[in-house]
C-alpha cells in the first residue's frame, strides 16, 4: 500500500459534516487538546481529547462522528469506541478545512 492509496483512503471532512447533519441526534466530538479546540472548532462539535476518551458519557446508541486536526487521533478514537460499542465514525480532520470555525 503506496502513500497514493493512504491517502485515498482518508476521510473527506465536508462529507463528514454533511453526514453529521443528517444524522438526527448524532454528536460531533472532536478530539483535539482543550487549547487547540478554543483556537477553532466545527460549530456544534463536543471537545473531549483523546486521553479523555475512556470517560466518555454518551449513550452506545447515539451516532458520533469524529475529528481531529489531521484524522489521525480521531481514526485511534473511532477504534477505541468501536471496540466499547459505541457508533462512531471518523470524518477527518480541520488541516485544509476552509470552511467556518467557531472560536
Amino acid at each position: 500500500m503506496g502513500l497514493f492509496d493512504r491517502l485515498q483512503d482518508m476521510p473527506n471532512l465536508e462529507e463528514g459534516i454533511k453526514k453529521v447533519q443528517a444524522t438526527p441526534g448524532a454528536v460531533l466530538l472532536d478530539v483535539r487538546s482543550v487549547e487547540e479546540y478554543k483556537q477553532g472548532h466545527l460549530e456544534g462539535s463536543v471537545n473531549l481529547p483523546i486521553n479523555q476518551i475512556p470517560t466518555i458519557d454518551i449513550s452506545k446508541d447515539t451516532p458520533i462522528f469524529v475529528y481531529c486536526l489531521s484524522g489521525a487521533r480521531s481514526k485511534r478514537a473511532e477504534k477505541f469506541l468501536q471496540k466499547s460499542g459505541y457508533q462512531a465514525e471518523n470524518i477527518g480532520g480541520l488541516a485544509g478545512y476552509k470552511g467556518k470555525l467557531v472560536v
